[in-house]
């Protein structure tokens, strides 16, 4: 196959001549179905490699295993393309070979007779210049080597020669892998001549390429070539059979499978030159255990995909479980003088569901005893051909017929297919003294029938049970009794009747009734069977969690024997609540936004919401009700409201009419924002009345300020001028202190010196003034004094006794009131000018450590 590669690699590379004149090639100028005759137009010089032409073979075969020349210096591929294999020069002008094409499996043969015809040589005119194009000969195409070559080694392989040496003396010399490289000393050149030669065999798999350098130098050192970069290709030869891996394969089918089934795949690999007829690989088999009965394999493979099939629908695992084929890969097509290798394919054919189960026996007798549970009547035999241990093969019993009650259930053991029939629940020989039980048998996986072949039909058998007497105790009718009791019912309530029966007598004489388990305390029972309540039941109370209870009783016969029962009790909700508000103080800031009013109920929801909210009608006027949802209200004020605490009364009312009074608390506030109101609510329980709020603006604080300021001016300039004048001599306080005596002034009541009524010391806090009906505040730590002009809230003290201010706070509120206590005031009025008479001399007395000195 070295030609054929050779071909191919050159197919680019022609020679200058064959480039001139191959330009104008004709793939095919004439076809005759008659003769089968092909002429191709050549340059009458070819070289090894060249592109004759190409053939479509399939016009002459449909399908061609083995194509061959006549003439070994050509050569013909697959895809009808032909190559010249060595050298051929058209002497005559006119050469023919034959190419044959060659079916084998169909044992036919068709026959291409091709002509090849040299170009005439071009004519040139006297006088005309040709133009030639010389090759320069540094510049050499790649080098070819064939793998594996036998030699005789060295062997040479190509010349390099430089166009320089007609001038020079040229010596030459390479370096690279393969010569100063690993391998080492495969190449070497000879320095006069130029020729290159290999040493050694060398194998395409190991070393598929060499590039070397290539030097030309003078005797003198002197490079007149660039140094030259010159490959050496490893043609590559078929020494390299294809290779499985794994050498042993393993895949499943199913039986009963179509033809056409995949049932898997298997590739080979070639290490040979990929893309050339040495890689190109063909499956088939080659052999089958066991060995097929008509002389057709039952599995096929695809030749170039190697992917296995079914080849007729006749696998069945009850038959044969294994196959045993053995698959060849060859190269070169599959054509016989490639190489070739072999694999072992192991298919195991895995079971299908194509048989039914068969019961043992087609009917089956049986006793229980009455009223007993889990009790086991008796085993069920399955027989199945399937595979043991597979969902083919696992049997399921259902009983289809005879146990609408659920008395009976069928266990089956995992491990075999026998099915045990149970009792599921107990059996009343008073109801009926025998069952008969018709029970189907399948499997777990559906059926999976070869292709035209009839259903599966069913297994199926009856089993007759007879029921044995046995003396009983009571029976509950039913035994799960439902009772509903209403909420809020008294204690002692008949609520209903929960009785038993003797199964045998079928009456209730002599069975005494009692509570065997109660975990609510709701009910009891007497010997009537009768139930009561034990104490009032509130839905509502804390401790009712759950409105359920399952309460047990049971029931004793004269014999002793017994039988329970079950009462589930249900509470049933009343509506005894009605809806209230769970917010009961709001806030309203000077924006007046509705505050929303949302009820609750806590029965449940048909005895709830919609609500529906009313007010009073004196409450009216000043406030409004806006529906807002089922839920809740607004509560509008009205726009002229003032500030304040309001007690609102609201009536909510559910769905069934039951309502009640709801107080609310609503809190009229000069705010921006609930949170910024700074009212305070006074102690004590809230009461439907106005609470007037006062707050004073920065220009009353101001007017105040000054208005005290002034007083105090005029309070100065009044004890200026006053000073000055004379002291009156009709009134005057007797001094008896001439001598500079002490007199202490810090206590409550004045010396017994001073016996004056129109001093009266008094030890306070605060001083208030009258000044002609203008009240003043002052406020001290010494001693003063409390004066009055025009009116005095101070009562007598008689006798001259001492005055405190206790007696003014009377007074104070008389004030207020206007008009009462003023007897009591004008009797104790004096002449402003005497009280400056004896107030003007102390202002000049000294403080000595607490006590006043008066000086004479």
């Amino acid at each position: 196959m070295a030609p054929l590669a050779r071909a191919r690699r050159r197919g680019g590379w022609w020679t200058d001549a064959g480039l001139r004149v191959f330009v104008g090639l004709l793939v095919l100028s004439l076809f005759c179905e008659a003769s089968k005759k092909v002429t191709f137009n050549v340059p009458s010089k070819l070289e090894a490699g060249t592109l004759i032409g190409r053939l479509n073979l399939r016009q002459y075969l449909r399908t061609s295993d083995l194509i061959s020349s006549s003439d070994p210096d050509f050569i013909v591929l697959e895809d009808g393309s032909v190559y010249t294999t060595n050298a051929v020069s058209l002497s005559s002008e006119k050469k023919a070979f034959t190419i044959s094409l060659n079916d084998l499996q169909g044992h036919l043969q068709k026959k291409i007779h091709v002509n090849l015809l040299s170009h005439p040589k071009k004519a040139h005119k006297t006088g005309e210049t040709v133009l030639r194009r010389t090759k320069r000969r540094w510049s050499p195409l790649p080098t070819l080597i064939m793998e594996n070559s036998l030699g005789p080694f060295p062997m040479q392989i190509q010349q390099l020669s430089s166009d320089t040496a007609q001038k020079y003396n040229i010596t030459y010399s390479i370096s690279g892998r393969g010569v100063d490289q690993p391998p080492l000393n495969y190449f070497y050149i000879e320095r006069e001549t130029g020729n290159l030669f290999v040493t050694v065999p060398i194998d395409r798999e190991e070393y598929p390429e060499f590039e070397i350098i290539c030097n030309a130098r003078t005797l003198d050192g002197y490079t007149p070539e660039v140094p030259l970069r010159h490959v050496i290709r490893i043609e590559d030869d078929n020494d390299n059979p294809p290779m499985f891996d794994p050498v042993t394969w393993a895949f499943n089918v199913v039986e009963n499978c179509r033809a056409g089934t995949v049932v898997g795949q298997i590739t080979a690999t070639d290490r040979d030159e990929p893309g050339t007829l040495h890689t190109k690989l063909k499956y088939r088999i080659v052999g089958q255990n066991p060995i097929p009965l008509q002389g057709s394999y039952t599995f096929t493979i695809h030749p170039d995909t190697g992917s296995i099939t079914v080849a007729y629908p006749v696998l069945d695992r009850e038959k044969i479980t294994t196959y045993t084929i053995l698959v060849e890969a060859r190269d070169m097509g599959g054509q016989p003088f490639g190489l070739c290798n072999t694999a072992t394919v192991v298919i195991e054919v895995d079971d299908a569901n194509d048989h039914a189960p068969m019961c043992e026996h087609s009917m089956y007798e049986a006793y229980v005893s009455e009223n007993t549970v889990g009790e086991k009547v008796m085993d069920i035999g399955v027989v199945d051909k399937d595979s043991p241990g597979t969902p083919a093969w696992h049997a399921t019993f259902n009983i289809i017929k005879g146990n609408e009650d659920g008395a009976f259930k069928i266990v089956k053991n995992p491990d075999s297919n026998i099915g045990t029939l149970c009792v599921e629940k107990g059996l009343d020989y008073e109801r009926n003294k025998e069952r008969k039980l018709e029970i189907v048998v399948n499997n777990e996986a559906p059926y999976f029938l070869p292709p035209n072949s009839r259903a599966v039909s069913t297994s199926t058998c009856v089993v007759v049970v007879k029921v044995r007497d046995m003396d009983e105790g009571p029976v509950f009718d039913p035994c799960v009794f439902f009772l509903n009791i209403k909420e809020c019912l008294p204690a002692e309530t008949m609520v209903g009747q929960y009785t038993a029966r003797d199964p045998e007598t079928g009456n209730s004489e002599g069975i005494i009734y009692r509570i065997i388990n109660d975990p609510c305390n709701w009910i009891t029972i007497d010997n009537a069977g009768q139930i009561r309540t034990t104490r009032l039941l509130d839905r509502e109370q804390p401790q009712m969690q759950l409105y359920q209870c399952n309460v047990t009783v049971s029931a004793t016969d004269r014999s002793g024997k017994t039988g329970t029962g079950v009462i589930v009790v249900n509470l049933l909700d009343e509506n005894d609540n009605f809806p209230v508000i769970p917010k009961r103080e709001y806030i309203i800031c000077r924006d007046r936004q509705p505050v929303c009013l949302t009820a609750v109920d806590a029965d449940l929801p048909e005895h709830g919401a919609p609500f529906s909210f009313s007010l009073p009608d004196r409450m009216i006027p000043q406030w409004k009700l806006t529906q807002h949802d089922e839920n809740s209200a607004y509560l509008v004020p009205a726009e002229n409201l003032p500030f304040g605490a309001y007690e609102i009364p609201v009536m909510v009312t559910d769905r069934a009419g039951k309502g009640g009074i709801t107080e609310v608390r609503v809190i009229m506030c000069d705010c921006t924002t609930p949170s910024d109101c700074r009212y305070w609510p006074r102690v004590g329980p809230p009461v439907a009345r106005q609470t007037p709020n006062v707050t004073l603006g920065l220009w009353a604080i101001l007017a105040l300020i000054g208005g005290s300021l002034l007083l105090l001016l005029i309070l100065i300039t009044l004890c200026g001028c006053c000073g000055a004048a004379p002291v009156s001599s009709s009134k005057h306080v007797c001094d008896d202190l001439a001598n500079q005596n002490l007199i202490i002034s810090n206590t409550e009541a004045p010396g017994e010196e001073v016996m004056d009524p129109n001093i009266l010391p008094v030890k306070t806090g605060n001083m208030v003034t009258y000044d002609q009906g203008t009240l003043g505040v002052k406020t001290g730590g010494q001693e003063s004094f409390e004066m009055v002009k025009g009116h005095q809230t101070l009562e007598s003290v008689k006798g001259g006794g001492h005055h405190t201010l206790d007696s003014v706070k009377m007074g104070h509120q008389t004030l207020e009131r206007g008009g009462y206590g003023q007897s009591a005031m004008d009797a104790y009025r004096y002449n402003y000018s005497e009280w400056q008479n004896f107030t003007h001399p102390r202002l000049t007395e000294e403080p000595i450590r607490g006590h006043t000195l008066i000086k004479n």
